[in-house]
């Protein structure tokens, strides 16, 4: 049985909110006897009444917003429990564009387009599916933003979907119902065990050899379908393995083209020609026939003990063809991989190192020279003298003979007294004073380009003759002594100049290992006693380590050296004051300060041996034009020759596109001062790109 149970204050609450006249909207709620079953009829009501009559149901506050207005109609033919009513409720705002939301213990009524703005936080503790909340949605296996045009289609125009890529989040604003039910959409999707990685060890087959055939079949399927190639595919080469990562169908599909690459290859061999890019083919071949035949014999003791009694393995034979620096490879399949694989290692282009030495000499020498000469003559000799100079001594016959005394002046200042008397006795002397200064400044700086760990060497020199050995040979007329004598010398020629030899290693962290031969010689100004040539040699043999760009001392000599000579005549000399008459002094002192410095640098790349060549070429250019210019023509319509510029040797095409070349200079600069101590000029260092050393990637 169905009785009315309304309360008097709700019904006339309810009566009063409708409208009036004949088209007056009938609000009902029933309830079940014994039960808090109810059941709501409203047709044409005022929303505000069904409004009042939830809230007194339920038991829940509500705030209407002045902008919900409207007439509803609610039809119920089966009971419901008051959390149904409620439910039903929230049907009905949604069909007329209305929501429910939570504030605390109040609910809003509020339209839906404000209904995001207001929505709650999750939840509410007493909300329902129709609630309007805002949740956040952690995705951790898929990109979050490629997730929103997927959801896009399934949030209302009033709802919110958007994604933060930096914490790869979803935020959603919609009713509890819908954000559910794209919670479990993207948790559907944020899959991580259809996408692992797998690792496939080959038996027969390289890894790198099978990824790169892999990944040129990727890049091929991704031209005609985008999705076919999203995989992953990685080679180990310390293990031989291929790594894999995808969805699973792809894994499958993978490790079908993997096991089928994976197959042993055919035993039979043949022959390949293989041009080398920065190796030399002569160099190389010695070390790759030796590394062939042993890769070639552990690969029969690996392989072939399962066949015994099994033919001939193909012999191995690499050759190099010098003229077009290439490798002739007769091998095996197996074994030809590997010596592509070492070639590859081996031919790349090495560093290369500029050496600038310096050899610095600067030698100072002070002499001074006193002395007396006395000679007393009779005759046609002389009867006594007190000589103390060579020079003079081989003067006096010519005095006697004619008197002429001009044999005995030398250099310094002579002062000479006597008598020449033809018949009696003659007597002369002469007072000799002498002061010498020499200074020496001797400055070398040989450069020298060679590539890493290639020995180099150059020689600055003469070729000077030296008797090493003489004899003669006769031949005997008649039996006697005399005869046709034919005289034999055997002569040497040597380098006599500058020899720099060394030999560069590129280590790592630009440290450059050096192993240097360098020797100086030069011929001495007098041989005086010696049977032939007297050579000065300075020699260094040894082995440094330097910095990129620094300057290192190889060694040295500091040497000083006083001599003092004092001629006298015995006991004469030795008198107080009158013994200076019969005293000849010299005192020569002499200082040499040798030594040698060297400094290497790395060129890597043509940047940089473009910039230390221009330097020294604009240089050597500018000392020419400064010749040209202070010359005085004696030909007319003539000039001195001179380097043209840098740009004339570089052809436009290759220097356009080549950005480590230095751009053009209008004018080539002439430097204003002497090279620096490594042979360099004053020229500004270069500021644009390209300009500078190119120091490239470092070993």
């Amino acid at each position: 049985m169905i009785r009315l149970l309304y309360p008097a204050l709700a019904l006339c609450c309810a009566v009063a909110l409708l409208p009036a006249g004949p088209a007056a909207a009938q609000a009902q709620v029933n309830t079940v006897a014994g039960d808090d079953s109810f059941t709501l009829n409203f047709k044409d009501a005022d929303i505000t009444a069904l409004i009042a009559t939830v809230s007194e149901i339920t038991g829940r506050n509500f705030v209407v917003d002045p902008r919900v207005k409207g007439q509803i109609t609610v039809l119920s033919a089966a009971p419901m429990s008051p959390e149904e009513l409620y439910e039903t409720f929230l049907s009905v705002l949604e069909v007329h564009g209305f929501s429910a939301v939570a504030a605390g213990e109040v609910i809003k009524i509020i339209p839906q387009v404000s209904a995001k703005q207001d929505g709650g936080f999750g939840a509410a503790p007493r909300g329902t599916r129709e609630d309007i909340v805002t949740r956040v949605i952690q995705v951790d296996n898929v990109p979050a933003d490629q997730l929103v045009p997927i959801l896009r289609p399934l949030v209302p125009q009033y709802g919110h979907l958007a994604a933060y890529p930096a914490s790869n989040i979803l935020i959603i604003s919609d009713r509890a119902a819908n954000v559910a039910r794209m919670s479990d959409i993207v948790a559907q999707v944020d899959q991580q065990g259809d996408a692992s990685i797998e690792r496939i060890s080959l038996k027969n087959a390289s890894a790198a050899e099978v990824v790169r055939t892999i990944n040129q079949l990727k890049t091929e399927s991704a031209q005609r379908s985008p999705a076919s190639a999203d995989y992953t595919v990685l080679a180990d080469e310390r293990t031989n393995s291929v790594l894999i990562s995808g969805d699973s169908t792809a894994r499958v599909r993978l490790r079908a083209v993997i096991a089928d690459l994976d197959t042993p290859v055919e035993r039979q061999g043949g022959t390949q020609v293989i041009y080398l890019n920065y190796a030399d083919a002569e160099s190389v071949a010695p070390a790759l026939q030796s590394f062939a035949q042993s890769a070639q014999q552990g690969g029969n003791r690996a392989g072939n003990n399962a066949a015994a009694g099994g033919g001939q393995s193909e012999a191995v034979s690499v050759i190099a063809e010098p003229g077009a620096n290439a490798l002739v490879v007769t091998a095996p399949a197996d074994v030809m991989r590997e010596i592509r694989s070492v070639i590859e290692q081996l031919d790349i282009r090495r560093g290369q190192v500029l050496v600038e030495a310096i050899i610095a000499e600067v030698t100072f020498s002070r002499s001074r020279d006193l002395g007396v000469n006395l000679a007393v003559l009779n005759g046609n000799g002389p009867v006594a003298a007190s000589v103390l100079d060579q020079n003079t001594l081989s003067a006096i016959p010519s005095l006697a003979t004619d008197g002429t005394p001009l044999g005995l002046i030398q250099q310094g200042i002579n002062l000479a007294a006597g008598q020449i008397n033809e018949n009696g006795t003659s007597f002369a002397a002469l007072l000799r004073a002498l002061s010498g200064n020499s200074d020496t400044n001797v400055l070398s700086t040989p450069s020298l380009i060679t590539r890493d760990n290639e020995e180099a060497e150059i020689t600055v020199a003469q070729e000077v003759p030296f008797i090493t050995g003489n004899f003669t040979s006769g031949v005997s007329q008649g039996g006697g002594q005399q005869g046709i004598v034919n005289p034999f010398q055997t002569v040497e020629r040597r380098d006599v100049g500058l020899i720099l030899g060394l030999t560069p290693q590129i280590n790592t962290g630009d440290t450059i290992a050096l192993t240097i031969n360098q020797e100086v010689s030069s011929i001495a100004n007098s041989s005086q006693g010696a049977v032939d040539l007297i050579t000065n040699r300075r020699t260094i043999n040894t082995s440094v380590e330097v910095e990129d760009g620094q300057i290192l001392v190889l060694g040295g000599l500091i040497d000083d050296n006083v001599q003092e000579t004092t001629r006298k005549v015995p006991i004469l000399g030795d008198i107080p004051l009158l013994g200076s008459l019969f005293t000849n002094r010299s005192v020569t002192k002499q200082k040499r300060n040798l030594l040698n410095f060297i400094r290497p640098t790395i060129l890597r790349g043509q940047g940089a041996a473009n910039y230390y060549t221009r330097q020294k070429y604009d240089y050597l250019r500018g000392v020419q034009q400064q010749q040209r210019e202070r010359a005085i023509p004696l030909l007319p319509n003539e000039q001195r020759p001179a380097l043209p510029p840098i740009e004339h040797y570089q052809s436009a095409p290759d220097f356009e596109g080549d950005s480590s070349i230095s751009k053009p200079r209008t004018e080539t600069p002439v430097p204003s001062s002497e090279p620096d101590q490594m042979g360099e000029t004053s020229v500004p260092e270069p500021s644009g790109p390209g300009e500078g050393p190119d120091r490239g990637p470092r070993r």
